[in-house]
């Protein structure tokens, strides 16, 4: 099934995950949980939109210094977390110096790719970005109503990695949270091109700008560097949820009670 996109016009990437086949064949509902880019831009009419359409709750993945650099657009009534996926600032490319790196992406076309190879192998190894999906979990369960809105920069990796774990613990197939994972490609392709046409402008070489693209895009391999390193470290997704991401049945339970609709 094609995903639900929301008509919003300051936000990168929104859509709602309901109409999905889950556990039992029951479909996850819809306006109760909401995947998007960065909300610091927010026009008043997609403030108004998300308020009508039953947002209760907001969950900021992206690292201190992008909340500090550009802070979610505050709502009223609407509940509000800053649970940082990363330990690293992804602004500088998971690396120390960033004039260092964008020297990099201008002599190595792949250095991009190896990057987020690398993010992707830690949002599911590292300690931290562990706590960080077991809160989000603990956030779902306790929102008995409304919508919870989660969020990163541009709402493909960091979103869509706690994307994968939501589904799955859900019942939907893995084909399904891959195809969802991917249409962030498709819903980016006029963010790339504007980037792309800027770099172009300001004498960019053709192996930056493939960085560019690169760093703006989804793809099958760094979603499958999180699955193998998940397969390889922990023997697979149901072990990873229980092990290191302490996913109780009883959690398990109670998230397919609140975001599945009944048979």
């Amino acid at each position: 099934m094609k995903p639900n996109v929301l008509p919003l016009n300051s936000v990168y990437n929104p859509r709602d995950l309901g109409g999905y086949v889950g556990f039992a064949g029951r479909k996850v509902k819809m306006h109760r949980l909401l995947r998007t880019g960065k909300i610091s831009n927010l026009s008043k009419n997609d403030a108004k939109y998300l308020k009508e359409y039953g947002l209760s709750k907001i969950i900021d993945l992206r690292s201190p210094f992008e909340c500090k650099f550009a802070p979610d657009h505050p709502l009223s009534g609407v509940e509000h977390y800053n649970l940082s996926l990363s330990d690293e600032d992804n602004t500088q490319g998971g690396q120390g110096d960033f004039e260092k790196t964008l020297a990099k992406y201008r002599v190595d076309q792949y250095a991009g790719f190896k990057m987020m190879c690398k993010r992707y192998y830690d949002h599911v190894t590292k300690e931290h970005a562990q706590n960080v999906i077991h809160q989000i979990l603990e956030i779902l369960a306790n929102t008995k109503d409304g919508a919870v809105l989660y969020h990163c920069s541009e709402g493909k990796d960091r979103t869509g990695i706690v994307t994968v774990v939501i589904l799955y613990i859900l019942g939907v197939d893995l084909e399904t949270i891959r195809q969802d994972y991917l249409c962030s490609n498709y819903l980016l392709n006029d963010y790339r091109s504007c980037r792309d046409q800027k770099f172009k402008k300001n004498g960019e070489n053709l192996k930056f700008r493939a960085n560019m693209r690169i760093l703006g895009s989804v793809e099958d391999a760094f979603l499958d560097t999180s699955l193998i390193a998940i397969q390889e470290n922990y023997g697979g997704l149901d072990k990873f949820l229980e092990e290191q991401l302490h996913v109780t049945p009883d959690l398990i339970a109670s998230l397919r009670e609140l975001y599945l609709e009944k048979k």
